[in-house]
């Protein structure tokens, strides 16, 4: 049977000794505003792995137009897919069903942990958590990652995007981590571009919490961002393979994580 979540279970369980200090109200709270029982109803359905992903776009209700699929490889070699992060949750599914669908679900995604309580997409996560006792493991995680025979799909910015003081919509700067590891493992990049954006809602609270140096409250939106994407037009453009030879001393890694990031946002 496949599990279903239940945040005033997980709040409980990452807070451990502080677990005592949390009101059930509060918790009950959160389940609405992710929209718990939404959710639920899909994980009833037991989807698993790439069908996890294909299904979860259609029960959003999302419309997703692809551009550029002619630009994944098809000759055996093992890629680092890597795109922009819009919308912080079905640009992840639609890429998993995308790439996954396309490579018969040799996939990984590099997550936050907290998505491995999707019991259904768990089998294509790779987690990680950069704080606390799984700190240790982060480096062997990733690297025995980028050492599979599986395609590797990355959001390196790490966090969705923000809007910029111009009102563009863009990621924050991206981690380098992706360039030195295809680079070690002679993996191509293939950029790709999700057209899409939240709701100005979002922004405005993602700024307020930068401003007053506030955890990021804005994460606890994204479920219902999600929410509201049902009739939605999302576009997806592949961009063509980049070598990883590409990725020489000229540059540093960071650079070359921001000139990456940079192509993606230059597909047309």
């Amino acid at each position: 049977m496949t599990h279903e979540i239940d945040i005033d279970k997980i709040v409980r369980e990452r807070a451990g000794k502080r677990a005592r200090l949390i009101p059930k109200w509060l918790t009950a709270l959160l389940a609405r505003v992710i929209h718990q029982d939404f959710i639920n109803g899909f994980l009833r359905q037991g989807y698993v792995g790439v069908d996890f992903c294909k299904h979860g776009v259609d029960y959003l209700g999302a419309i997703i137009h692809v551009e550029g699929r002619e630009n994944l490889p098809a000759d055996g070699r093992l890629c680092t897919f890597v795109s922009n992060h819009p919308l912080g949750a079905i640009d992840g599914v639609t890429l998993g069903w995308i790439i996954g669908e396309h490579y018969d679900g040799k996939i990984k995604y590099l997550v936050n942990d907290l998505l491995m309580n999707l019991e259904g997409l768990a089998p294509l996560c790779v987690p990680i958590n950069k704080m606390g006792s799984q700190a240790r493991s982060f480096p062997a995680l990733v690297e025995g990652t980028f050492a599979s025979d599986c395609h590797v799909i990355m959001f390196p910015a790490g966090l969705c995007s923000r809007r910029r003081a111009d009102g563009t919509i863009r990621d924050l700067p991206w981690n380098k981590a992706f360039i030195a590891k295809s680079v070690k493992h002679q993996r191509d990049i293939v950029p790709i571009r999700f057209v899409g954006q939240n709701s100005n809602r979002f922004y405005s609270v993602a700024r307020w919490c930068e401003r007053l140096h506030l955890p990021n409250f804005a994460m606890l939106l994204l479920p219902d961002e999600m929410y509201r994407s049902h009739g939605a037009h999302y576009t997806v453009r592949i961009g063509k393979p980049l070598p990883w030879q590409t990725f020489d001393a000229s540059r540093k890694p960071a650079e070359w994580a921001l000139w990456v990031q940079d192509r993606v946002y230059e597909l047309r």
